[in-house]
């Protein structure tokens, strides 16, 4: 039954009620984002040349007889 207490103690003693001191990154403002903006930047280009081969196979087989 000393155990109960001895572990509530502990458990009690554990907790800080202040939280860790974070530290401050300096980002700049527009680089969060910037990746996520180059990869869709990839993604229209690559989209874009998906169409135009498909409208020059699209071509292709309308002007075979």
């Amino acid at each position: 039954m000393k155990w109960i207490p001895i572990t509530l103690a502990l458990m009690v003693a554990a907790c800080d009620p202040t939280p860790p001191p974070q530290p401050e990154a300096e980002r700049p403002a527009g680089a969060v984002f910037e990746t996520q903006i180059e990869a869709m930047e990839k993604a229209r280009a690559a989209e874009q040349q998906l169409k135009d081969a498909a409208e020059a196979q699209r071509a292709q087989l309308e002007s075979q007889p």
